[in-house]
């Protein structure tokens, strides 16, 4: 059942409409600025009734399709039903819908991924082109005008500042407790009239507790109740738990250095499984007053707010399991002092990351034996969701720490390889690497030392001979000795290395007859 009441603009409140009524606003061919990050605070009707409109077009031999912009992810609602259609001509900054990663490696659609603290920039510097239509998900409108933001803020700022046309959905499922969680700066500039983003510690508070529009702006205001996209975490891994436990006692090594203050620094997650596991660990640990500046709040660190171990944490977006969300949504005022939710160039922002000295975490899919990772492509081509923000913590957190199952496949593939197929992070900006099978500290090494301690350390026992062979012979006949390398055989090495063991030999022998014809 919706609220009329959250719509307290009598002005707003006379442009409610159905979500196809606002959906027929939409033009062919246009940008569309939507709201969403990690699968919370995105529009949930007016994408279905476009995707209706579009399949309709096409259905009668029209193109209809539209340039896709968000904060991050979103859900079935959005993107699916859009790729489902055929109906996104362009899409960035990140997605992780199977249907859009689908046409995406078809080459059915174009895909820009690009770090998510850069899009605003990009967008006020209209490197994009223009941006015709927002669709920005609130949880109300004030008397004013001024807008109450949902589960994310993501790019909604930016979407509603530089939209054309703004379609607005208001969706009662979102708590009206939300009101003051937000902390939406309005100071940022493009060069050369930039002034430093003035957050020291994680809770600051620099802006305002809205957005704002301008109302002749705004053709449209949908209603909506509906949940936000929520997915149950899988309860640890023995994996999980191993990788969890080498960081924690790193941690303590570090704190033990003078390295780390006793409450750590501020810490930053990135989604998934492996990365919940590690908050759910600091549980029984021996650190308190833990704070967060981060993209995502995911259950464990939620976790860590509810019991008291976290005293803060600053995000752009909830993105909570079920359970969560509605414990979260039962008791939103009491956390109100908790959490801040900032726009994703601020939450993401270099400067800031660099000043608190961010502890980041960060998941991959592959890391070489001289500590580049790949977080973003399968077999060197095919995207599987996109950098997101971790390259935006990566550089300039105090510790940059990247982690994985040592392999995957059921143990068909090494995830410790000789080089990476595809390189998001260099090596300069990666400094430890975690799997379950122990832990990586790359800092103040040479390459060649970084192999060593990658291969003994992290890299799973099936695979730890080869990659050991591998790098024994890149000393031997690399024609450089700084980062030895045999390429004819480095991106060979995971589909021959289980396939063939004869073919593996032979191909094994020609590698050192041409390494030494090179010689």
């Amino acid at each position: 059942m919706t609220e009329t009441n959250r719509i307290r603009n009598p002005a707003l409140r006379s442009k409610i409409m159905t979500a196809q009524q606002a959906a027929a606003l939409i033009p062919k061919g246009s940008n569309v600025g939507m709201s969403g990050f990690t699968g919370a605070g995105y529009p949930k009707v007016v994408p279905l009734a476009l995707a209706e409109r579009m399949n309709a077009a096409h259905a009668g031999g029209e193109t209809f399709r539209i340039g896709v912009w968000t904060g991050a992810s979103t859900a079935p609602e959005l993107d699916g039903a859009l790729a489902k259609v055929d109906g996104m001509e362009m899409r960035l900054p990140y997605q992780s819908d199977p249907t859009c990663r689908k046409r995406i490696n078809a080459g059915e659609m174009e895909y820009l991924d690009i770090h998510l603290s850069h899009v605003a920039q990009f967008v006020w510097g209209g490197f994009l082109g223009k941006l015709d239509v927002a669709i920005v998900e609130v949880a109300a409108i004030r008397e004013d005008g001024a807008l109450i933001p949902s589960s994310s803020v993501g790019n909604n700022k930016t979407w509603l500042d530089c939209a054309g046309k703004v379609i607005l959905e208001v969706n009662s499922w979102q708590n009206i407790a939300l009101k003051g969680m937000h902390d939406v700066y309005y100071g940022t500039q493009l060069p050369p009239h930039r002034k430093p983003i003035p957050i020291v510690t994680a809770s600051d508070r620099i802006g305002d507790a809205y957005l704002h529009c301008d109302p002749a702006k705004i053709i449209a205001v949908v209603e909506t109740n509906a949940p936000d996209r929520n997915s149950a975490f899988s309860p640890p891994d023995e994996n999980s738990r191993l990788i969890a436990e080498h960081i924690l006692d790193f941690f303590g090594h570090e704190v033990k250095m003078g390295r780390l203050p006793r409450e750590l620094l501020p810490l930053q997650s990135g989604v998934g499984n492996v990365a919940n596991a590690v908050m759910e660990q600091l549980q029984g640990a021996p650190y308190d007053n833990l704070t967060a500046y981060t993209e995502v709040l995911q259950d464990g660190m939620f976790n860590l707010l509810r019991s008291g171990k976290m005293s803060f944490a600053s995000a752009t977006a909830l993105s909570l399991s079920p359970d969560a969300a509605h414990e979260f949504n039962r008791d939103a005022a009491k956390y109100r002092d908790k959490i801040v939710l900032r726009p994703q160039e601020i939450s993401n922002h270099p400067e800031v990351i660099r000043r608190l000295g961010v502890i980041a975490m960060n998941g991959l899919i592959e890391a070489d034996i001289y500590g580049n990772v790949n977080s973003t492509h399968i077999r060197g081509s095919s995207i599987m969701n996109g950098i997101g923000g971790s390259g935006d913590f990566a550089r300039n957190a105090w510790l940059s720490i990247f982690m994985t199952p040592s392999s995957a496949k059921n143990g068909q593939i090494s995830c410790i390889v000789p080089m990476v197929t595809h390189v998001d992070h260099t090596e300069h900006d990666v400094q430890v690497v975690v799997t379950e099978q122990g832990l990586a500290d790359l800092r103040g090494l040479s390459p060649k030392k970084r192999a060593e301690v990658v291969i003994e350390n992290c890299a799973h026992p099936i695979f730890k001979p080869a990659l050991t062979e591998y790098f024994e012979r890149a000393r031997r006949y690399s024609p450089g000795q700084h980062t030895p390398h045999i390429l004819d055989e480095a991106f060979t090495f995971l589909p021959n290395w289980q396939a063939n063991r004869e073919a593996r030999d032979a191909w094994k022998e020609d590698s050192v007859v041409q390494a030494d014809a090179w010689k």
